[in-house]
């Protein structure tokens, strides 16, 4: 390489690192455009625990959060998201690039194949490590907002993520509903069938 204007060469270190972080700003551009369509979704299936009809459609739930939350309400539960898509983007490829480089034997046929599948193995693994922000986020989203589902007794209430994050992770609820075939009944908590809840 000559001069330091010289492009990183491709499959090295700062060559990764230079590609996740022009990947991360624009993730977290997207991710910041569309996150109040993502709370209106997330609210649109909490409804559902209370039977309440309170968002309905697009534009009318524009409206109620803006008329009871302001444009806040539209951001529920962003930091949290965006900090679990940053980690798990440089995770991911920082682990990949590992794998790739020092793990892989470029002499074998099927090299193109192995990174593929090395890739995906640590986007697996990079989005469970961080799936407690998607947790924290998603409960933020919904936190207080006038659905049943939202509130107390069904969920805490929380005046930030932090608080969200520190309750869960004293309760060991941190991995709740990460699984989609089994679930653990969270520690120290007895299920009330009759009320449809834990104590």
């Amino acid at each position: 390489m000559v001069g330091s204007s010289q492009k990183a060469e491709e499959g090295s270190l700062q060559h990764v690192v230079n590609e996740t972080t022009k990947e991360m700003i624009a993730r977290s551009c997207a991710t910041i455009i569309t996150h109040p369509f993502h709370v209106i979704t997330l609210r649109c299936m909490v409804q559902f625990i209370g039977r309440e009809a309170k968002y309905s459609g697009v534009f009318d739930s524009i409206v109620t959060i803006y008329r009871e939350e302001g444009v806040l309400g539209f951001f529920a539960g962003l930091i949290p998201r965006l900090l679990g898509d940053v980690l798990s983007l440089w995770i991911c490829n920082m682990l990949a690039h590992f794998i790739n480089a020092y793990a892989i034997d470029d002499s074998t046929s099927h090299t193109g194949e192995i990174k593929n599948c090395s890739q995906a193995v640590t986007g697996f693994f990079a989005s469970m490590l961080t799936y407690p922000f998607v947790l924290v986020s998603n409960l933020m989203a919904v936190n207080n907002c006038g659905l049943a589902g939202g509130l107390p007794p069904y969920a805490a209430v929380y005046p930030n993520w932090l608080y969200c994050w520190s309750h869960l992770s004293r309760e060991g609820n941190m991995g709740r509903g990460n699984s989609l075939f089994f679930r653990k009944l969270p520690a120290g908590k007895m299920y009330a069938i009759e009320q449809k809840r834990f104590f």
